[in-house]
């Protein structure tokens, strides 16, 4: 008894967030889980930058929502933050691909996304079950990262951003060109060592 006690009392962790936001897709419609799950300022990529609210908000529900499960995810030492990365499934298969999703937890212990990005692949990923996430070392604060500079194929001009979590044991940041072209690379603090735990490189659309 005392066990369920616990159990029912542990608090969600961002790999719960990431499939109760998933489930919400398939409850209550895939732009309204948006809605739900993220903070007034979250970003998405169309293939710019926009903020999510806005953008969702003027989109009709589609027939079927996106299904997705989180394969990796990697937390802050704080325990604060998460960044989860998986596959996703469109129209039973139709399409498949894969996510990032940024994750921060608010003062009243939810958790909210901030950036949510991906994209398509030939062959979906191979990621998920029963996943344990991977935390940043704890200890003496560790210096600044290496910022991942743009690729030198980017077309200007180039929107860039940097993120980390409040104690600066995880850190991402992102970059996206005139093109729509993206890269997003999460970085994870072993103790010794900057850890590149994901680095998503996105093309710009065709036709562009």
């Amino acid at each position: 008894m005392l066990a369920a006690l616990m159990l029912a009392a542990a608090p969600m962790s961002a790999i719960d967030a990431e499939r109760a936001f998933a489930a919400d897709a398939q409850k209550i419609g895939q732009w309204a889980a948006f809605r739900k799950w993220s903070t007034a300022d979250a970003l998405m990529f169309t293939p710019q930058p926009v903020n999510a609210h806005q953008f969702v908000g003027k989109l009709k529900e589609p027939p079927h929502a996106v299904y997705w499960w989180p394969g990796r995810s990697y937390v802050s030492c704080d325990g604060r933050t998460a960044i989860n990365t998986g596959p996703w499934v469109r129209e039973f298969g139709k399409s498949v691909g894969y996510f990032t999703t940024v994750w921060v937890r608010q003062p009243d212990g939810a958790w909210k996304w901030i950036y949510d990005a991906g994209d398509e692949l030939k062959f979906a990923r191979d990621e998920g079950g029963d996943i344990k996430p991977v935390i940043a070392a704890c200890g003496k604060r560790p210096p600044a990262p290496a910022v991942p500079p743009a690729p030198a194929a980017f077309r200007r001009p180039v929107e860039a951003r940097l993120g980390t979590s409040q104690d600066r044991t995880l850190v991402w940041s992102w970059v996206v060109d005139s093109l729509g072209a993206r890269r997003f690379v999460a970085q994870l603090w072993d103790g010794k060592v900057w850890q590149p735990v994901i680095v998503d490189e996105v093309e710009a659309p065709k036709g562009k």
